[in-house]
């Protein structure tokens, strides 16, 4: 979500090199542009659905499993993308979670070591992305604070949704370029909220 140790979104030759360094299998360009809808009330019963099976293929392997990402602030447009943050003991341990939630149907695509020991996992029905951390992540912690404050807070809420619909018009070879280059508005907007926590 921040800080992520890719290159700059706009240098689509650099981005092919680091892709390649995480993506588990082959690594495939969008087939279509991206796509931003209007809020959909069914997202979080998808969640809760997907939530389920995850604790049913991992049940007291989960630590914490949270909705994140834009599907899950009611009113705020977003790609039609499930984003669940799972976190485990450690998610270096893969042979004690990979298998189970693959035979979900979850397939591992991102394995990023130098990044909090994330690994990202894609589902298909409907479209999930999965983010495995270990247990008490600082970035974990992040998502759901960027996530509440977006849900309590209309005018950062429009403004991420403006930059949303902004860069979803632009030409991108990967979805990960699309999400890198939201990074600058995600740090205002999480500022706003740890700025406030403070004065707490």
């Amino acid at each position: 979500m921040t800080d992520f140790p890719l290159p700059d979104p706009t240098d689509t030759d650099a981005y092919d090199e680091a892709l390649k360094g995480i993506v588990v299998g082959e690594l495939k360009p969008m087939q279509a542009p991206i796509e931003i809808v209007e809020y959909d009330r069914a997202w979080p019963g998808l969640y809760e659905r997907e939530a389920a099976r995850i604790r049913a293929a991992l049940g007291e392997r989960v630590v914490r499993l949270e909705h994140a990402g834009s599907t899950s602030v009611p009113t705020l447009p977003a790609k039609h993308i499930i984003d669940i943050v799972l976190e485990v003991r450690d998610s270096t341990d893969e042979p004690t979670y990979v298998s189970d939630l693959e035979a979900t149907g979850y397939a591992l695509r991102i394995r990023e070591p130098e990044w909090f020991e994330h690994r990202m996992f894609r589902g298909s029905d409907p479209t999930v992305n999965l983010h495995v951390f270990s247990a008490n992540c600082a970035e974990t912690d992040k998502m759901l604070l960027f996530r509440d404050w977006l849900r309590t807070h209309a005018a950062d809420r429009e403004l991420y949704a403006a930059t949303k619909r902004d860069l979803a018009a632009r030409d991108w070879k990967y979805g990960q370029q699309y999400a890198d280059a939201k990074t600058a508005v995600v740090q205002e907007i999480l500022a706003h909220a740890e700025a406030e926590r403070g004065q707490q």
